[in-house]
């Protein structure tokens, strides 16, 4: 059928802030809906709190509200924007539970809004376990006995029926959020209590165990005509027991039978009928008993998940946009698919000739404190994926991409020294490292038997891992000057990349390139097509292999290479994804032909018609030299993609690869640290006093010259990795030799630390002419010592005077053009009195790009990607925006992820996604940031003060204005001392040392509605621990630095109704 003319404009709701559970594949989902949608004609408003997506562009819908993801703020854009239609289905759990909230309230229904996409009894089926559990028995398909409960006692009279080890997870949750795997009565307490918290409905499913089953995952697409397509199958290479998005999975599945995967497919059909689902895409997830062969069904998604997005790139199929419009009428056989130019229609179920091996990326060394196993709950912060022609070879290609200090299965971090005990442990109870022990666990002769009876891995995964190591000892072997080119090529056909082979080697990485060279090994590169070459087609979705016939052609044309940012992880997330995706449009639009390097399949760009091709290889010098001498590029942009390609600057140079825009000199000169000392001098500008040493004797002497406090670091880190603040010789001490590695290829860095100094960004576009543009100037929320990618930040500057921002354009002006910077500069200042200090100088892509295009108007990743080409500023004809508003950029941290993780921020990052708050105050633009990431301010109640003592005298006027509208305060005995002495009249409540009834007492009885905890020391900030982290369990709000508890105190006060935005309209004026 058609589609619908009834419908005029389309809401589209995205999902919210990136954070565990709910990445940037939702960027990559609602930025397809918004085409697709428009294609069609249609009106399509988008609201999505995240700032750092493409999707929030202004020219990707037709009205865009950067705003918080609530009922409340929702409804008032629904009564201003008046839809005829509301799409929760491209924003992830956050979008169903708003939409299903909404309905509940009555909203859609006063404003005459059709939920489109999936039905209010379709979600509610799928996502309640009861009515799901009931739903599946009544078509004949097994589920996990399991049982629903809405209360502890309740919960605990079900565990005995189904004994340990038991499987709870929260219902309504994304991510596997509160869930877990409970082996004994404390951690079933602990676990039940957490997820009873956490779920929406106060709802947990217990589940008896189905660990060490086989899990897998169907994709499935169906239309209003019963029409039904399994896009993809994927299977986890790890059972069940771990999250789906913290397992290594390989598309398609490698172990079913036809008939068990012919029993799959009926069943995962059967599903989306029962469900109702008939107007898009949705997840079934399976696990079988290996030792039986009997088949559950564990859950269905109702919406465009996770898979979805690693299934679209595994295939090529347009998951996301053929599902908004099937929403809209259309059905599969009226679709044609687009990435075979329209060769084959839509219901062409996918073929695929090739494996797809997924591997996810974790963060644990960020968060010290926190239980590394892989359990039920996601803890996974990005991933990879690679495509190969056999699966060790899409494996490696994996491991490559991943950015670890390992190229393949070789031992890293200890592995090797590993006793046996531990090396089973790791085998057995999954860590982020398992792969790596079950390759040692070969090297040490262990059967693939005793490993499956171990870990139980399906055996044909052992074997395929068990074959990499033996391909090792080959190497080892043979003399690799002497070997015959057809087994070299063997080696290279199984995913052995050059540098993994010199590692096994001892030869260097370049003499292994040299000699793959001479004997003409290069790669050949195929396509990505969904029908396995069964039709022509010219897709322009490629992938590197050893074999025979290139399917690339390149053409003539003058063409740009657009190198990405990787996986996603902490320090480097979808921000630069942004900025590599505007690298690309700006030089589409300047005639160039356009092609992307990049690994991560939950991007905008590796989406298939981003750019004109796409190469999906790991971010390595052999993939991107590969692809270079097959492309002949005028020149590759490695400034937006963050440290991932900036690493392989100087591999590019030494093969004469022209880097556009800044040089690589240039890059050199700002992140060397005795060379920017020279500009600097140079230039007159002040920087803190610094010194690099490479062991503990230079240390202290340079801590003693310096003075403390010290800010010390790692060098090339990213996102402040082991970053300190060090108050004393002891603290310095410990650090040198237990916190970090320290030598002459490893030194340390440290800085004299501004005390209570303000921090600010600037981003800035300097073109080849040496005209600069000052983007934006930032000022930060939080004082100096929280690392910038963690503080808000606020457009424009709220405190700072005309004559200190006149300086600071005039030294990031200076610097850029000492530099001779071409394209985008970031420079981070810190100022302490009336004096500034330049802290840092990035002549980059920096993580604040998106939120200052989104605050002035201007596209400056475009723009600075356009001089980097030759185009002028002056051409470009800038004009920022004039308005009156304030735009407030918030962190969003996954410390509720981590139990035992100390949510205090500090120097180094630990956020994974970031919102933007607009308000006519400052005071509504930092609520509707802090509402935004999900941090509920009330508006009365208890405020709880525990000061250090150089920020008391700030906390006078927080106190007496909270005081003023109606809070009780209470203080610990030097904070409540301090408040009494200033007339603001208080309770003392005890710390934790001090006796009961103490601070984590109240918090726990819900007596604290808001908490203000500053602290310095080591031993202050270990005794105040168990309040921040049980603030952040009793889902409490609190803040750890006083400028954060002004702008808390401000928000509170000032701002009662709250107003909404349409970036277009604020564009206009």
């Amino acid at each position: 059928m058609p589609k619908r003319k009834d419908i005029k404009k389309i809401m589209i709701l995205g999902a919210g802030p990136i954070i565990i559970g709910q990445a940037c594949e939702f960027d990559y989902s609602g930025v397809q809906a918004c085409k697709a949608l428009k294609e069609e004609g249609y009106n399509v408003v988008l609201i999505n709190s995240n700032v750092a997506t493409i999707m929030t562009d202004p020219d990707v819908a037709d009205s865009t509200y950067i705003e918080p993801l609530t009922p409340e703020i929702v409804t008032k854009i629904i009564r201003k924007e008046k839809p005829n239609a509301l799409l929760p289905t491209m924003g992830g759990q956050t979008a169903l539970n708003c939409a299903l909230e909404l309905e509940k309230l009555g909203v859609l229904k006063k404003f005459k809004v059709e939920m489109i996409g999936a039905k209010k009894d379709s979600i509610n089926l799928a996502e309640d376990r009861e009515l799901f559990k009931k739903a599946m028995n009544e078509i004949g398909l097994n589920s996990a006995k399991s049982y629903i409960a809405r209360d502890f006692a309740t919960a605990k009279k079900y565990q005995k029926k189904i004994g340990y080890p038991v499987i709870i997870r929260p219902s309504f949750t994304l991510g596997g959020s509160g869930g877990g795997i409970a082996y004994n009565d404390q951690e079933f307490s602990e676990i039940v209590n957490s997820g009873l918290e956490i779920s929406p409905t106060t709802e947990v499913l217990l589940e008896e165990s189905l660990l060490g089953w086989k899990e897998y995952e169907m994709e499935v697409v169906r239309d209003r005509n019963d029409n039904c397509i399994i896009v993809c199958s994927i299977e986890n290479i790890d059972p069940m027991g771990i999250h789906t998005g913290d397992s290594i999975t390989v598309a398609p599945a490698q172990t079913l039978t036809d008939k068990e995967y012919q029993l799959m497919r009926n069943a995962s059909i059967d599903v989306l009928r029962k469900i109702g689902v008939d107007t898009g895409g949705s997840n079934v997830q399976f696990a079988i008993n290996p030792d039986n062969g009997k088949m559950v069904v564990i859950e269905m998604n109702p919406r465009v998940s996770r898979s979805s997005a690693l299934a679209s790139k595994a295939t090529g199929f347009p998951i996301a946009k053929v599902a908004s419009k099937l929403a809209v009428g259309y059905t599969l056989d009226e679709l044609r698919n687009e990435i075979t130019q329209g060769i084959i229609p839509a219901s062409f179920e996918p073929t695929i000739d090739y494996t797809v091996v997924k591997i996810p990326r974790f963060a644990f060394e960020k968060f010290p404190n926190t239980n590394d196993r892989l359990t039920t709950q996601m803890k996974s912060v990005g991933e990879v994926m690679a495509i190969g022609r056999c699966f060790t070879e899409a494996l490696l290609k994996a491991i490559s991409g991943l950015e670890y200090e390992v190229n393949g299965l070789e031992p890293w971090d200890g592995i090797e020294k590993s006793p046996k005990g531990k090396l089973e442990t790791e085998i057995k109870d999954a860590g982020p490292k398992r792969m790596w022990y079950l390759a040692e666990a070969f090297r040490r002769k262990y059967s693939i038997k005793k490993i499956f009876d171990i870990s139980k891995i399906d055996m044909w995964f052992l074997e395929q891992i068990n074959f990499i190591i033996q391909q090792e000892k080959e190497i080892k072997k043979i003399n690799l000057k002497n070997i015959p080119k057809d087994k070299f090529l063997y080696f290279k056909k199984i995913g052995f990349s050059d540098i993994y082979i010199s590692k096994i080697s001892g030869l260097k990485e370049s003499e292994i390139r040299k000699f793959r060279k001479k004997r003409n090994i290069y790669p050949s590169f195929k396509r990505v097509d969904t029908c396995a070459a069964e039709f022509p087609t010219s897709t322009s979705y490629l992938y590197s292999t050893y074999e025979n016939n290139c399917e690339s052609r390149p053409t003539n044309k003058d063409k740009i290479i657009v190198i990405g940012s990787g996986p996603n992880r902490i320090g480097q997330g979808i921000e630069f994804d942004y900025c590599c995706v505007h690298a690309s449009l700006a030089a589409k639009e300047l005639g160039y032909e356009t092609i992307m390097i990049n690994c991560n399949p939950e991007t905008v760009s590796t989406d298939f018609d981003t750019s004109d091709r796409l190469y999906f290889e790991p971010i390595t010098s052999e993939s991107v030299l590969n692809i270079i001498n097959l492309e002949k590029p005028l020149g590759v942009i490695v400034q937006y993609g963050g440290q991932t390609p900036l690493k392989l600057v100087n591999e590019l140079e030494k093969n004469n690869v022209p880097i556009i825009g800044t040089s690589a000199s240039s890059i050199d000169a700002a992140e060397d640290r005795k060379k920017f000392q020279a500009i600097i001098k140079k230039l007159k500008i002040k920087q803190p006093n610094n010194k690099t040493v490479v062991n503990s004797k230079e240390a202290l002497i340079a801590a003693k010259k310096i003075g403390y406090p010290v800010i010390v670091r790692p060098s090339y880190v990213l996102g402040g990795r082991a970053m300190e603040v060090i108050f004393n010789n002891d603290e310095l001490a410990h650090y040198i030799t237990d916190a970090v590695h320290v030598s002459d290829k490893s030194p340390v860095l440290i800085d004299k630390f501004l005390h209570q100094a303000l921090e600010v960004d600037v981003d800035a576009i300097r073109d080849k002419t040496g005209e600069v543009f000052i983007a934006a100037i930032m000022q930060h929320i939080e004082e100096a010592g929280v690392h910038s990618g963690d503080s808000a930040c606020c457009i424009p500057p709220y405190s700072l005077t005309n004559k200190t921002l006149n300086l600071i354009k005039k030294y990031t002006e200076e610097m850029a053009n000492e530099l001779n910077v071409i394209g985008l500069m970031n420079v981070q200042f810190a100022i302490k009195g009336d004096e500034i200090f330049v802290l840092e100088v990035n002549p980059r892509a920096s993580r604040t790009v998106p939120f200052v295009s989104k605050s002035i108007g201007i596209p400056i990743a475009k723009v600075g990607a356009k001089c980097m080409l030759g185009i002028t500023l002056k051409s470009q004809k800038l004009k920022k925006l004039k308005h009156n508003l304030f735009t407030i950029k918030e962190a969003v941290f996954p410390f509720i992820k981590f139990p035992g993780a100390d949510p205090i921020l500090g120097p180094e990052m630990k956020s994974t996604g970031e919102v933007m708050g607009v308000g006519k105050t400052f005071g509504e633009a930092f609520l509707k940031s802090q509402l935004a990431s999900s941090v509920l301010l009330p508006s009365k109640g208890i405020v709880l003060m525990s000061i250090k003592d150089e920020d008391k005298e700030a906390s006078i006027k927080i106190a007496q204005k909270l005081s003023k509208i109606g809070f009780k305060i209470v203080a610990t005995k030097g904070t409540a001392e301090f408040l009494k002495s200033n007339k603001i009249p208080c309770k003392i409540v005890n710390k934790v040392r001090e006796g009961r009834p103490h601070i984590v007492d109240m918090i726990k009885n819900n007596e604290v509605n808001l908490i203000i905890n500053t602290t310095q020391s080591k031993q202050a900030i270990s005794d105040s621990y168990l309040i921040r982290r049980e603030a952040l369990q009793h889902k409490i709000c609190y803040t750890t630095t006083i400028s954060g508890a002004q702008a808390l105190s401000e928000s509170i006060i000032n701002v009662s109704d709250l107003n909404v935005f349409n970036l277009q309209l604020i564009y206009k004026k």
